[in-house]
């Protein structure tokens, strides 16, 4: 299979399936930090990442921004002294698409 940061997203319309527990499998491994959780009945994918200030912490979720604008397809992120939490899910499906794991995947490539 393709590295996951590398492989496209795809539209993802409403009533689209939820990922299978075969595909989480699959994915998870990939994104071995990423949690996932369900909040409100909806799974989603989330890690919190460390910083030495708010400087920094700013930084990456400035770029987390401009790759979400990107692919089309926006986390929750939520910036404090020293740490971001960033929360993938897919809004329109209510659940966990494969985006969110290419993007969760993505998003530790630019916290390198």
């Amino acid at each position: 299979m393709e590295k996951l940061s590398r492989q496209p997203c795809e539209a993802c319309r409403k009533g689209a399936p939820t990922v299978s527990d075969a595909e989480i499998a699959l994915f998870k491994p990939e994104v071995p930090e990423w949690k996932i959780i369900e909040r409100d009945g909806i799974m989603q994918l989330e890690r919190a990442f460390t910083f030495p200030d708010f400087q920094q912490a700013l930084a990456f979720t400035n770029r987390v921004g401009e790759l979400a604008e990107t692919a089309g397809h926006h986390p929750a992120l939520l910036t404090e002294w020293g740490k971001v939490t960033v929360t993938w899910w897919s809004h329109k499906i209510k659940g966990l698409h494969r985006n969110d794991f290419i993007l969760a995947a993505r998003t530790d490539e630019v916290a390198k």
